[in-house]
């Protein structure tokens, strides 16, 4: 197994030749390929690609990318426990905290996988136990709500879990507690939460593997004196998500401690405790397991060396034709589906971090451009927002829409013929085709040159089993791209610099006048 820049590859030089050549899909999109171009995903969902700018040439091209990187040898090394981080020089085990049977995978003769079902049984019990009653607040009150204080993937990836999932949970009669989020270090974020809540009821998760994140701290602390000056306990109201070598183990200041490892980055950890408390707590442990299985099964499908039988495999290498060929450095992520209103976010960090880099996995430059601009916002508000230079911008930016047929609660109101979940429907249709085909016209103000290419993510509904594999499904697009690039998609260096130097200016030893300058402008 070789890892090479993705310029020194044959695929690379053959994909820049073929770029000369324009497919033209706007003039090739009809029935015939819409129905052809459909590569089906875990639990349901399928992937469309009918309208994106690939003729059956490019697709075979692709094929020998995915071949000549040796993509799925890498996914499977990393599935088996090869050191895949190397700037930290650590596993990534991500996929193992939903994987309930395999290969072990051992580290100083510890079953890593058997310490993350542990930690799954150890979370699910609590819950339960939560929702039974056994553990109260101080004044002997049921908790009602619980509160995550964490921040990046502490926070992006489990809000959108639960945002994605409450309407259905509230249908189905899964909803056990409310759920809110603290992130920010600004107070009037802890502050506006609080406010929402009785505290008497609340329920608190502090998450921190290193138990040193400034901001998540300055928050814990901001939530304590809360707590004592409503005359409660902060020991019987937190439990902490942390590492087990951490000062926040095992200590008697939290209703227990659950723990997860270095081996799963922040931006891929919904899947690990820092999700799986939240979310049991919220839905119970049965959805939170059933959304396990959906990234399981994902897992699995990525597994799978036709990259037209792989769903996110096709998706990535769609995502490298248009990034490294056609030259767009943008991707919007268009869900017309309002649970998914956070979900752009958490894509956000997990692209842009993972893959937003300059060197390549042993620290060298590149000399090709690597992971693209993450944003989004859900259908219909983006069309009443930015889809003017989606439409009609002088750049071209691939759009990544997802839908469903049935809306998660049912509750709906015919209007002009029709309820609103057929017109969510039908305008997620109109703006493919729009994007896709353009409209000509003698005024300028109405030309539509057509030619934005879009794929579709689809299924019937978005519940727990779905929300998995569409979880791991952009997880393991970015790791592929990764893989291509040759990159390290498992560390952040990027986030190091600005907390160095916050640091600096908190001490009051600036070492640069630039910074002390700035200091002195806030305030600080």
């Amino acid at each position: 197994m070789q890892f090479i820049n993705f310029d020194k590859t044959n695929a690379f030089k053959k994909l820049a030749e073929h770029a000369k050549t324009a497919f033209l899909f706007r003039d090739k999109l009809d029935a015939k390929r819409v129905g052809e171009c459909i590569t089906p995903m875990a639990a349901g969902l399928k992937y469309s690609w009918a309208a994106k700018a690939v003729d059956e040439e490019c697709i075979k091209l692709l094929q020998t990318v995915a071949d000549e990187q040796e993509l799925i040898a890498k996914y499977k090394a990393l599935l088996s426990g090869e050191m895949m981080n190397t700037g930290e020089k650590r596993k990534v085990l991500h996929h193992l905290s939903r994987a309930q049977q395999g290969q072990p995978v051992m580290e100083n003769g510890k079953d890593i996988g058997d310490f993350y079902r542990k930690e799954l049984e150890r979370f699910c019990d609590f819950a339960s136990a939560v929702h039974g009653g056994k553990h109260k607040g101080s004044t002997g009150k049921d908790f009602t709500t619980v509160v995550q204080i964490g921040i990046g993937g502490s926070d992006l990836g489990p809000r959108a879990m639960y945002l994605a999932l409450e309407n259905w949970a509230v249908a189905e009669g899964k909803k056990k507690l409310d759920a809110k989020f603290i992130s920010n270090v600004d107070p009037d974020d802890a502050s506006q939460v609080i406010a929402s809540c009785r505290l008497e009821q609340c329920l608190f998760i502090l998450v921190s593997k290193s138990g040193t994140t400034q901001e998540t701290l300055a928050n814990e602390l901001f939530v304590k004196d809360k707590l004592a000056k409503a005359g409660l306990d902060p020991s019987k109201h937190m439990i902490a998500v942390t590492s087990e070598t951490s000062p926040l183990a095992k200590n008697p200041a939290y209703l227990d401690s659950f723990y997860i490892d270095d081996y799963i980055g922040g931006r891929y950890s919904s899947s690990s405790a820092v999700g799986g408390c939240v979310l049991s707590l919220a839905f119970g442990s049965g959805t939170f397991r059933e959304f396990l299985a959906g990234a399981a099964e994902a897992d699995k499908l990525a597994q799978e060396t036709d990259i037209l039988k792989n769903a996110a495999l096709l998706d990535a290498l769609i995502g490298v034709w248009e990034r490294n060929f056609l030259l767009f450095p943008y991707t919007a992520v268009l869900p017309y589906s309002q649970a998914l209103s956070r979900f752009p976010a958490h894509l956000q960090q997990m692209d842009m971090e993972s893959n937003g880099k300059r060197v390549n996995r042993n620290g060298e430059p590149v000399d090709y451009s690597t992971g693209p601009v993450i944003f989004g916002e859900p259908g219909t508000n983006g069309q009443h927002s930015f889809y003017q230079l989606l439409h009609q911008g002088t750049g071209i930016i691939p759009l990544q829409f997802i839908g469903f047929t049935e809306s998660q609660k049912g509750d709906d109101v015919s209007v002009d013929g029709s309820v609103s979940q057929t017109k969510l429907k039908a305008n997620l249709a109109a703006q493919i085709v729009a994007f896709a085909k353009g409209q000509n016209s003698e005024d300028g103000n109405k030309e539509f040159i057509g030619g934005r290419p879009s794929s579709l993510i689809f299924g019937k509904r978005l519940t727990p089993l779905v929300l998995g594999s569409l979880l791991a499904h952009y997880e393991n697009k970015v790791m592929f791209q990764g893989f291509v690039w040759n990159l390290n998609s498992f560390d952040q260096e990027g986030v190091q610099l600005g907390k160095i130097l916050t640091k600096k200016v908190l001490s009051g030893n600036f070492g640069d006048d630039a910074l002390e300058a700035y200091s002195k402008l806030l305030g600080v």
